[in-house]
């Protein structure tokens, strides 16, 4: 029988890792207990910051928890724990708490960093494979992962264990952010670049406004409603009473039906769509390209209270890196 690439050796020991990986998760999820808790409290309580620290692949990891942590309303850096010990443990305040990462415990060079925290009562939180270790032992709240088997079996190499500590650090920031009550609009705050700077943007950020707004009142004339939509460029016109309230929108679609149906028009809401969908100002840019992929329509009248303040075209999410 001829190999096929999903019966190729690769994707059996992709299989074999990703298996391997996902039964240390379950355990790790199984065995979660009061001292996870306990160090959510603890870091919920801290008037300082909390400092992720290790060696190695750990320190790469604690790296990375430090900064999901910071972008989710955590403060929170990391610290190198060898350079720790050549000066940068005067980055650690008493009022901060440190999580220290290290699958065995016995991480030499985090023994200072270890007897910093003794010395001057600074909450240390163990992440370790080894609760009798050195870490294990001296961490006032030990987060125990399981001390399953890596996954690159003939070295040893750190796989399935940094995939544990990445997976309880991303538990640990979500809980936190839980906690807070951190919302969209706060993580919009730490990240204003990129597509997902884009995706947390507002419809009021992308909005056209005021002057640029194709707008006509009820009971304006047909012919003179179309003439108005094809001065806008927009494809699209929105209907308002005497109070400014959109009423219904006509669109190029509508106006081409009508036609094609043999219909007669005097005034323009005889051809508009009533009550159309609209959007918020504060609605997120995600949530507005998401509507109008749902309901296949390429623009969106921005409302408060009734009223159109502004429009969201999709050439507006597409310029914005949005869609």
């Amino acid at each position: 029988m001829p190999e096929t690439p999903e019966s190729h050796p690769d994707i059996a020991t992709a299989r074999r890792v990703l298996d391997l990986e996902i039964d240390a998760l379950k355990a790790m999820s199984a065995s979660l207990d009061g001292q996870f808790h306990q160090a959510v409290e603890t870091i919920l309580k801290a008037k300082g910051r909390i400092i992720c620290t290790g060696i190695g692949k750990s320190g790469h990891v604690a790296r990375k928890i430090a900064a999901t942590m910071a972008s989710t309303g955590t403060q929170a850096m990391f610290v190198h724990a060898t350079e720790a010990s050549h000066g940068d443990l005067g980055m650690i305040s008493p009022d901060d708490v440190v999580l220290a990462l290290s699958k065995s415990g016995e991480t030499s060079e985090l023994s200072d960093v270890i007897h910093y925290t003794r010395r001057f009562g600074i909450p240390l939180i163990a992440m370790t494979a080894r609760r009798e270790s050195a870490l294990g032992q001296a961490g006032d709240i030990k987060l125990i992962i399981p001390d399953a088997a890596e996954a690159c079996a003939e070295t040893n190499a750190p796989t399935t264990s940094t995939t544990l500590m990445i997976a309880l650090g991303d538990a640990l920031a979500v809980a936190l952010l839980e906690r807070r009550g951190f919302k969209a609009d706060d993580f919009k705050q730490f990240h204003p670049g990129g597509k997902l700077g884009s995706m947390l943007r507002s419809a009021a950020d992308l909005m056209h406004r005021e002057g640029e707004l194709p707008l006509i009142q009820l009971g304006t004339p047909f012919r003179e409603g179309v003439q108005r939509m094809s001065e806008k460029g927009f494809g699209v016109i929105g209907v308002v009473d005497t109070i400014g309230h959109l009423k219904g929108i006509v669109t190029d679609g509508d106006l081409r039906r009508f036609i094609a149906s043999g219909g007669a028009a005097s005034k323009i809401e005889d051809v508009m769509t009533k009550s159309p969908i609209t959007v918020a100002p504060d609605t997120l840019a995600a949530a507005v390209l998401r509507t109008m992929n749902e309901r296949k329509i390429t623009t969106l009248f921005v409302v408060s209270d009734n009223r159109p303040v502004g429009l969201v075209h999709m050439h507006d999410l597409l310029k914005a890196g949005v869609a």
